[in-house]
C-alpha cells in the first residue's frame, strides 16, 4: 500500500509519501517544477499555473524562476486555492478564447502534480489531502469529485492544523499541543490530544478550533499599498506588470524581516519609468499589520480556542507545547503575539512546512482522529404565514461527527397542487471583517472588527441541494416528507427521504450536496 500526502497551498504545496524501508515520510521533489525553500532545505512546490500560448501549460518553478508572471500577467495565476476556498468565486479568466476559473487552474496544477508521481513510479494506493479548519462544503465536495476524476479510490481529508499537531506530537500518548497553521491564505488553529485506543490505534482527540481567512498574501497586498500610499500612486498607476514587481518585492522584505529588524529591496519599473526603492522595518510591518486587524484576528482565533478548552475544563497551563506552522509564522510580530499568551519555552518553530504533510500519512500508521463539526448545518424554509425565510438548525457547530439526528424532519407543502419540496440546505459559519481607510498623509487607521452569522448554501451550480418529487401532488397543512440527517465518518452530510402518504423512500441515505 502507498500512501501519499498532498497539502496543497495558497503559495507552496507539499507533497510526501511513505518511505515503506523506513516507514517514515518522505518529502518528495519533481524535476524543474520544485525549488528548495529559502534556508530550510524543503522542497516544495509553488503554488502557481501559467497559460502558454500554445494551449499549454507551466507549473510551480519553472514559473516563479522565469518571472513569466511579469512579462504576461494576464496568463499567469496564482493564490488559485485561495480563490477555491472562498464563499464567492471570482469569474473566470479568458485566455486564448477558453475561460479559466480556480477549480479548473487548481485541478490543472494537481493533474500536473500526479503526473510527476507516475514518472517517479509512485502508483499512490491511498491518497489524504489536507484543508483548511474552516473550509466549505463545497471546496471538500470539489476535493472529493476531483479524486474520482483520476481514479482514487481511497481517499481522505484532514483539517491542515490537526494534522500539523500529529506531524509533531503523533508518538507521544497523552500530548496536549495547540497548532497555529498560518499559511499564505487562512489561519487555521487546532487543539488536539492523543490518546490510546482500541486495537494498539492511536486517537487524535480535537478538543478546539479555530480560523480566519488571512494569511500572508494579504501581508504581500497591504505592504504594496501602504508604499503607493506614501508615493501618492495607485494600483492602476504602475499597472498589472507592476504591481506584481511589487508584490515581489513586498514578500521579499517580509522574508528579510524575519532576520533583520530593516529590510531594503530596489526594482526599476521599464514601463513608467520610475525607480523603486522599498524601505521597511519591523515596526512599520507590525503597524501595517495591526492597522489591518490581521493581528487582532489571531487574538480572536487564540481567545476562542482558550474559551472553548476552558468550558471542557482544559486551563492554558495545560497546553504542553504551541506549535508554529507555515511562513506567516516566520513574521515576528506574530511570533511575539503567540509568546505573550504562552511563553517562550512552550512556542516551537522546528517544522513550518513539512509538519502538515508528515502528519497528514500519520492518518495511514495506526491513527484515528476523533474530530467536530466546525460549522453547524442548517435547513432554509419558506414561512408561507409570515412570506419570509426562516432557518431550522440541523447539527450544531462543536458537536463530535459521526452523528445522527435524533429525530426526522417533518414537512409539508407551501401551497397546494405543489409536486417537489426543495431542500436548501447550508452552512451556518460566522465572519469578521474591518474596513481600513488612509488619512491625507498616508497613515492607516481601522474600524473595528465586526462578525456577523452567514448561511452559506451547498447548492450546486446553482441548483437547490436536494428535490423531494411528490406524487400525488401535495396538500396545504399535511404533513408529506419525512427526512433523516447524519453526519458520517468523512464529514459527508446524509440525508433519507421519506414519502409519508405513500411510504415511499424518496431518497436513501445519499451524500445531500450531491442530490439532484
Amino acid at each position: 500500500m502507498t500512501t501519499v500526502a498532498i497539502d496543497f497551498g495558497t503559495s507552496n504545496t507539499i507533497v510526501c509519501v511513505l518511505d515503506p524501508v523506513s516507514e517514515k515520510p518522505r518529502t518528495l521533489k519533481f524535476k524543474g517544477i520544485s525549488r528548495e525553500f529559502e534556508g530550510t532545505g524543503v522542497s516544495t512546490v509553488p503554488t502557481l499555473v501559467f497559460v502558454e500560448n500554445n494551449n499549454s501549460f507551466s507549473f510551480g518553478e519553472q514559473i516563479r524562476s522565469q518571472r513569466k508572471g511579469l512579462a504576461q500577467p494576464e496568463r499567469y495565476f496564482q493564490s488559485f486555492k485561495r480563490n477555491l476556498v472562498a464563499d464567492y468565486q471570482a469569474p473566470p479568466r479568458l485566455i486564448d478564447g477558453k475561460a479559466y476559473s480556480a477549480q479548473d487552474i487548481s485541478e490543472l496544477f494537481l493533474k500536473n502534480i500526479w503526473q510527476h508521481l507516475a514518472q517517479q513510479q509512485i502508483e499512490p494506493t491511498q491518497v489524504i489531502f489536507t484543508v483548511p479548519v474552516g473550509a466549505f462544503e463545497r471546496y471538500l465536495d470539489w476535493f472529493r469529485d476531483f479524486s474520482e476524476q483520476l481514479k482514487i479510490t481511497n481517499v481522505q481529508l484532514v483539517d491542515e492544523s490537526t494534522a500539523a499537531a500529529l506531524g509533531y506530537a503523533v508518538q507521544k500518548i497523552g500530548s496536549l499541543v495547540l497548532v497555529v497553521d498560518f499559511g499564505g491564505g487562512t489561519l487555521d488553529l487546532s487543539l488536539v490530544r492523543t490518546k490510546p485506543a482500541n486495537n494498539n490505534i492511536l486517537q487524535a482527540e480535537v478538543l478546539a478550533k479555530s480560523d480566519a481567512y488571512i494569511g500572508g498574501v494579504d501581508v504581500d497586498t497591504w505592504i504594496v499599498e501602504q508604499y503607493l500610499q506614501q508615493i501618492k500612486s495607485s494600483r492602476s498607476e504602475v499597472k498589472e506588470i507592476g504591481w506584481l514587481n511589487l508584490l515581489e518585492i513586498a514578500e521579499k522584505l517580509k522574508i528579510k524581516l524575519s532576520q533583520a529588524n530593516q529590510a531594503t529591496e530596489s526594482w526599476f519599473d521599464d514601463e513608467n519609468f520610475i525607480a523603486h526603492e522599498l524601505v521597511l522595518e519591523r515596526g512599520k510591518l507590525a503597524e501595517i499589520l495591526e492597522s489591518r486587524q490581521m493581528l487582532q484576528q489571531l487574538r480572536d482565533a487564540l481567545d476562542e480556542i482558550l474559551e472553548i478548552a476552558r468550558n471542557k475544563g482544559i486551563k492554558k497551563a495545560d497546553i504542553e507545547q504551541v506549535l508554529l506552522v507555515g511562513g506567516s509564522c516566520l513574521i515576528p510580530t506574530v511570533q511575539q503575539l503567540i509568546v505573550s499568551y504562552f511563553g517562550r519555552d512552550r512556542v516551537k518553530l522546528n517544522k513550518p512546512f513539512e509538519a502538515i504533510a508528515h502528519g497528514a500519512l500519520a492518518l495511514s500508521q495506526l491513527v484515528q482522529v476523533e474530530d467536530y463539526l466546525r460549522h453547524g448545518y442548517a435547513i432554509r424554509l419558506w414561512e408561507p404565514q409570515e412570506k419570509c425565510y426562516i432557518y431550522h438548525p440541523l447539527f450544531n457547530a462543536g458537536i463530535k461527527y459521526p452523528a445522527k439526528k435524533e429525530r426526522p424532519l417533518l414537512l409539508q407543502v407551501a401551497q397546494n397542487g405543489q409536486t417537489e419540496i426543495n431542500l436548501d440546505i447550508g452552512e451556518v459559519a460566522e465572519t469578521s471583517q474591518a474596513e481600513v481607510t488612509f488619512d491625507t498623509d498616508g497613515k492607516m487607521t481601522s474600524t473595528q472588527l465586526y462578525k456577523q452569522t452567514a448561511f452559506r448554501s451547498l447548492e450546486n451550480n446553482s441548483q437547490l441541494v436536494c428535490v423531494a418529487h411528490l406524487e400525488p401532488p401535495g396538500k396545504l397543512g399535511e404533513n408529506r416528507i419525512s427526512v433523516e440527517f447524519e453526519v458520517d465518518q468523512g464529514r459527508v452530510l446524509i440525508a433519507t427521504v421519506t414519502d409519508i402518504i405513500t411510504n415511499k423512500v424518496l431518497v436513501n441515505r445519499v451524500a445531500i450536496a450531491k442530490l439532484k
